[in-house]
């Protein structure tokens, strides 16, 4: 096991499993890297999958008839993916899973982790607290899609935007560039040009983004991610 998945799984939900339970469920597993951009799954998909996210920034994003995407999730290390879709009668992807910039992600066995929740209560707990906070992330989503700040809409909006010009280009920049103007950007998130602005003078003081009169480059996107609203945040035990 190296420091990345060492890390990534101490600020996971399995956190709190033992060495031995912990190794049972890396049995099968792989690393494997994936491309800024890059769609994983599709919305619709019925295949069972569980990935630990171990570096990078992945979102879960929907998709609308006129192609316009909406992120219901974005997932840095230590997130879980796909624990829905082991356990759910008749599952399809309500979403799809997107590296917004280039990411590591684990993926285990789902036969494996079944398998050993059955034999081991701690792994199944442990299983139960990752499907209780995301029921709880979706739920926090409504409420925060309504009253986040500013600063926080113009957070989520940016990279919004940033990861559909990932996935147009499918290129994977050192940062990623959104061609969008202060004022247009104003108007996406229902604020005037000057809020924006200074919103994106505190991002560009914080080494966050860096601003044009076309576009805004997020220079650290997962950063950015954590000023993000409408975001559950489990508090972990110490291991």
């Amino acid at each position: 096991m190296d420091d990345g998945v060492r890390a990534a799984l101490a600020a996971s939900s399995l956190t709190c499993l033992p060495v031995p339970a912990t190794q049972r469920l890396l049995t099968r597993a792989r690393l494997v890297r994936i491309p800024a951009g890059s769609v994983t799954h599709r919305e619709g998909e019925t295949a069972e999958h569980l990935e630990l996210v171990v570096g990078g920034l992945v979102r879960a994003f929907v998709t609308a008839p006129d192609g316009r995407t909406l992120t219901m999730r974005y997932c840095r290390q230590g997130a879980l993916i796909g624990a829905v879709s082991m356990y759910a009668t008749g599952f399809r992807m309500p979403a799809g899973i997107q590296a917004v910039v280039d990411a590591e992600l684990l993926r285990l066995s789902p036969d494996v982790v079944r398998r050993t929740a059955a034999a081991d209560p701690r792994v199944a707990d442990a299983l139960l607290r990752e499907l209780a906070d995301r029921a709880l992330s979706y739920i926090h989503e409504i409420t925060g899609s309504a009253f986040t700040s500013v600063r926080q809409r113009v957070a989520r909006h940016l990279l919004d935007l940033a990861a559909q010009e990932v996935r147009v280009t499918g290129e994977a920049p050192s940062v990623l560039t959104v061609p969008v103007t202060q004022r247009q950007l104003a108007e996406s998130v229902g604020t005037v040009r000057e809020v924006v602005v200074r919103v994106l003078r505190d991002l560009r003081e914080a080494g966050v983004v860096c601003t044009y009169p076309d576009r805004i480059d997020v220079v650290d996107p997962i950063r950015l991610s954590r000023e993000q609203g409408g975001t559950w945040v489990p508090v972990r035990p110490p291991r």
